[in-house]
């Protein structure tokens, strides 16, 4: 039986000028389709309307969380929290309760597990910087620098022992460094000094490709590169010929598995150890002649970047500067409206131990949660999705068996398309990679969501109104990329955080932000999609981080006065009113998305108005 058509007309003036420039008023049918006889999604608004919670800079989180700040952002009706996870963006470790203990608590070092006793409320909490850093930038602050090229021959980088088989139940995966060394140059030595453990079998390689993102570039062995038997210390290989090259890796396949003398922890002999690293030529002298620059700084030193890290670290590295607001002050702000909070786990730079701990005690303090997001943007940090799901089974397992209720999810993709670089699997695409290893490990229905951030520009400048017909493109887009990444679609899939940018500009703080956000969330749900994060619920100040030509802005609700304290209310507040309260029912309850179109097009045959019909639980549209 066919089903009515319901439609609206409507006029549309200046959506589809450019530039300042008024266009002439156009009619526009806006169609709602019912002749499917099913809507196209059903969400309650309140578990799918959300917004999350970051971690902070020095001093931040106290002026944040008071009680005028929390009802202005309580107003703007969204009702479920994530809490995003800082520390693993900057490659640091989250002490996530500042009471625990250490592994070697003798010296205050080793692999930190929180403890899982509840005591005095957790207010505040911090991230530890990893002392065996092999990447020279993260994706926080970038304020650490690689091991590998420091110039420190005490320091040393080292891979992840939790990749090893004994925590992952499969085979050992290759481990490998990566360095560009900034233009193609002679390179016929190597010079590398080994730390403990050190690397049997390895091999040094160099990129032939036209860039590093070529899909037919592949990785060759310089002649003379490729060593079976090493023993460690410091090795220098002499290359046949000298190699005109810019990137280079060390491949590492088998471990002396060997650890320091005196070291009674079995993760200090698994994995693989580099103190320092050259590449250059030999002169005539007989001298080694280095390409590599050396320094402690991620700018300063060649560009350096590592499949794992050990999350091995001191006291002494605890970063001030990274603060993440604490588990007992978020719940008891009243920000989780008495919802279960979407709780994040540390993979990349963690342990299980310490995620296991964060359960125990989220049970322990009575505190509703039912998705653990584990990990957070590891296709950003470059990170082998053979690696990441290594991981994510390994801690999945560990944290399950505690509360089999719980349902783990990831990977928190930092952009829907996940493409790999300088990588010779023909395959490039991160997400399908990460599914074909969970189903080869037949293991897929331990992917209990999928998640990913969603800011479609890096760009803020130019024609801003363009960029807002393009972003509805790019999303249906994307939903078809997802489909080709063979992403289980009987699992919920959610947006952990949205917004115009990762970076500030105008827009944020102007129309377009709450155009945008409502565009996102409305296509988001309409393709079927189940949660949305706003990033950017707590009042902040416009500033411009990337591009002079963005302007001043920023992803927030209310803009903060001098004192922290939300003041002026943005668009975006004035979007997420009214998404909750207008097109939605402010108490949520079953709502059923229909599909709609728009008949006016722009010159690019993009809808000059986006509409997405909601019906509401008392039957109204």
């Amino acid at each position: 039986m066919r089903r009515p058509v319901l439609a609206l007309l409507i006029a549309c003036a200046g959506l589809g000028a450019s530039q300042g420039h008024a266009a002439a008023p156009a009619a526009d049918r806006v169609t709602i389709d019912l002749t499917a006889g099913r809507p196209a999604n059903r969400i309650d608004p309140a578990a799918a309307l959300g917004a999350g919670l970051d971690g902070m800079g020095r001093g931040e989180v106290a002026p944040l969380y008071t009680a005028h700040n929390v009802a202005r952002m309580r107003q703007g009706g969204l009702k479920p929290i994530t809490y995003r996870l800082r520390t693993e963006l900057g490659i640091e470790a989250w002490h996530w309760n500042p009471r625990g203990s250490w592994s070697d608590g003798a010296h205050s070092q080793g692999y930190w597990t929180s403890s899982d006793q509840p005591g005095a409320p957790i207010r505040l909490s911090h991230g530890y910087a990893l002392p065996r850093r092999g990447d020279s930038v993260d994706n926080a602050n970038n304020s650490g620098f690689s091991r590998l090229d420091d110039g420190d021959p005490e320091s040393f980088w080292k891979s992840n022992p939790y990749l090893d088989p004994r925590y992952t139940g499969a085979p050992a995966l290759a481990e490998w460094a990566k360095f560009d060394l900034g233009a193609a140059g002679p390179v016929s030595a190597a010079r590398i000094r080994w730390g403990t453990p050190w690397a049997i079998a390895y091999r040094v390689q160099h990129w032939i490709g036209v860039d590093e993102y070529d899909p037919v570039g592949r990785w060759v062995d310089f002649p003379g590169g490729v060593v079976t038997d090493g023993h460690g210390g410091e090795a220098l290989l002499r290359f046949e010929k000298p190699i005109e090259a810019r990137f280079i890796r060390i491949l590492m396949t088998k471990s002396s598995g060997t650890a320091p003398a005196g070291s009674t922890d079995v993760r200090d002999g698994l994995g693989y150890a580099i103190r320092e690293v050259g590449f250059g030529t030999i002169d005539a002298a007989g001298r080694f002649v280095d390409r590599v620059r050396h320094a402690r700084s991620g700018r300063g030193q060649t560009y350096a970047q590592v499949s794992s890290t050990d999350p091995w670290h001191r006291a002494i590295d605890q970063d001030r500067d990274l603060e993440q607001p604490g588990i007992d002050l978020v719940y008891a702000s009243g920000l989780t409206n008495g919802r279960p909070m979407m709780v994040p786990v540390g993979v990349l730079y963690d342990t299980p131990e310490n995620g296991a701990a964060l359960i125990r005690y989220l049970r322990n303090k009575g505190h509703p949660v039912t998705q653990v997001e584990l990990g957070e943007e590891p296709d950003g940090q470059y990170v082998d999705a053979e690696s990441y799901g290594a991981l994510y089974l390994a801690f999945a397992k560990a944290l399950g068996a505690i509360d089999p209720a719980l349902v783990f999810g990831g990977p928190s993709l930092q952009s829907g398309i996940a493409d790999t670089w300088l990588d010779e699997d023909p395959d490039h695409s991160w997400t399908r990679r990460l599914m074909r290893y969970l189903r080869q490990r037949g293991e897929i229905g331990r992917l209990g969501f999928f998640s990913y951030e969603r800011y479609p520009f890096d760009d803020l400048c130019g024609d801003i109104e363009d960029k807002l017909r393009e972003q509805t493109t790019l999303n249906a887009a994307l939903f078809r990329r997802f489909a080709d990444d063979e992403i289980p679609r009987d699992i919920p899939w959610v947006i952990s955080e949205y917004g115009f940018s990762a970076y500030s500009g105008r827009a944020m703080a102007q129309m377009p932000s709450a155009l945008l956000n409502a565009d996102i969330v409305g296509q988001f749900l309409a393709l079927g999609g189940d949660a949305a994060y706003l990033f950017g619920y707590g009042p902040n100040v416009p500033v411009n981080q990337h591009l002079a030509c963005a302007g001043y802005g920023n992803m927030m609700l209310w803009q903060a006065d001098p004192k922290g304290q939300a003041r002026w209310p943005m668009p975006a507040y004035w979007a997420a009113r009214m998404m909750t309260r207008d097109w939605a029912a402010p108490g949520g309850g079953a709502h059923e998305v229909w599909p709609a179109t728009g008949s006016a097009l722009d010159a690019k045959g993009r809808p000059l108005v986006t509409a997405y019909a909601l019906r509401r639980p008392d039957g109204r549209w």
